[in-house]
């Protein structure tokens, strides 16, 4: 029986080699800390600080402003310098509480205080994820306690972690399941508390042998834990086709994963809601890869959210060669950076730094319909009709031509022998289909 995975996709040069044997280190942050009111998907989180208040780390500085959305906590203690706009990776200006780190890192009182999981009921563990800030952590940033709050909990019969990993470049995720599977594991198990009838999945691609062999060592004598070894293939971690190579279930644009019986979690949130609920920590901090061929030194770092990107690029010893591009995350799905100062949020994963930037010197050229973006699609859309639709900024035909169904992988930009801008195209027509929705 081979190896599970989906219909479609690509296999990108993987760069995992230049930093999967670099253990995470702890990076203590040297400047100030900039910590975004909008890490996640959904509303603001509130602020409950002001200019000059004295934060401890553990501190609530913004509450959740919604039902979708997650509080914000300090990861030092210090003093409130200002609240004002920072931009983010994305490129926008976000609301955003400036900490002038105190270098004591005084924690609130009962911080750190464990607890047997086993003596908590549902409502107390969804409780503790969501007071911990918890979101998802993969990149998607969907808070966490809400996704673990279906509507149906009942039937949920699937719990999926997902240790696929398949952007390039990125190795965050593969240390952490070499250096502290344990929090892994144990907060899959936490989340199995959540659904009695669920099992418990940690799908790892099988570029990462030495991960499936010490997951799989480590839940033997776990009955409703399991490993399945994935192809290793782009977008292998994606939601949908994660969810289909594990279960052979389906979903589509408008459904979410509980509507067939799955919640899906990445690794490092795992991790994160073993901490929150078991040692008593919050969300403070994040493991993010400092990679590329213009990096001095390739690093695994575990550093405090808020932290600035260059603080990161620095203890890397700094750029070897000057970069033509640097990324926040992967090259298929990041974001590409024209500034550096730029805080550590909840879903940062990677400093991707490249000394040429080949996307750059495309010139697009004529479409020979090759049928290429079809073949690679996982959303199983036709790439080259949606663009024209584009093109028309005609949104309800791209919608007619199922263009939400795009999950804006990049697969199809990357295999076009025409050098489309397809992905950055049909991102923009998603973003306009779902405004003109709320309007």
């Amino acid at each position: 029986m081979g190896l599970a995975t989906f219909v479609g996709g690509i296999h990108p040069y993987e760069g995992k080699e230049l930093s999967e044997n670099q253990p995470i280190e702890e990076l203590w942050p040297v400047g100030e800390l900039v910590y975004p009111l909008s890490q996640h998907i959904g509303a603001p989180a509130k602020a409950l600080v002001k200019k000059g208040d004295q934060v401890l780390v553990g501190q609530k500085l913004a509450e959740a402003g919604g039902f979708v959305s997650a509080p914000v906590l300090s990861s030092v203690s210090g003093t409130v310098k200002t609240i004002e706009k920072r931009r983010t990776a994305g490129g926008t200006m976000v609301d955003s509480i400036v900490v002038v780190n105190d270098g004591k890192y005084t924690p609130v009182e009962g911080m750190g205080q464990e607890r047997n999981p086993e003596t908590l009921t549902k409502e107390e563990i969804l409780n503790l994820v969501k007071e911990a800030g918890i979101v998802g952590l993969g990149g998607a940033g969907f808070p966490t306690h809400v996704k673990l709050s279906p509507k149906a909990p009942e039937k949920i019969d699937y719990v999926i972690i997902n240790g696929a990993e398949c952007e390039p470049y990125l190795t965050s995720d593969y240390r952490r399941m070499i250096e502290e599977p344990e929090k892994v594991i144990g907060g899959l198990k936490v989340i199995l508390k959540l659904f009695d009838g669920a099992k418990g999945v940690i799908g790892i691609e099988d570029n990462k042998p030495e991960a499936i062999k010490k997951m799989t060592e480590l839940v033997k004598s776990e009955p409703r834990i399991e490993v399945c070894p994935l192809k290793t293939k782009y977008p292998q971690g994606g939601e949908r086709t994660l969810i289909y190579a594990v279960t052979g279930r389906k979903i589509n644009s408008s459904m979410l994963p509980a509507d067939v019986g799955c919640i899906v979690d990445n690794v490092d949130t795992a991790a994160a809601i073993y901490m929150a609920v078991v040692k008593g920590t919050p969300l403070l901090t994040k493991t993010v890869t400092v990679t590329g061929d213009a990096i001095a030194n390739t690093k695994n770092y575990s550093v405090r959210l808020g932290t600035c990107y260059q603080e990161l690029i620095d203890a890397a010893g700094g750029f070897k060669t000057e970069p033509e591009k640097v990324i926040s995350g992967g090259p298929m799905m990041g974001q590409a950076l024209f500034d550096l100062t730029i805080p550590v949020a909840k879903t940062s994963s990677s400093l991707t730094c490249l000394s040429h930037d080949a996307v750059a010197e495309m010139e697009p050229t004529a479409c020979i319909r090759c049928g290429r973006c079809v073949s690679v699609c996982p959303g199983h859309v036709v790439p080259q009709k949606l663009y024209k639709t584009a093109l028309r900024h005609d949104l309800d035909a791209f919608v007619k031509l199922n263009g939400m169904e795009c999950c804006e992988c990049g697969c199809c930009s990357y295999i076009c022998p025409a050098r489309k801008p397809l992905t950055q195209s049909f991102k923009e027509m998603r973003k306009a289909v779902a405004a003109a929705r709320r309007k």
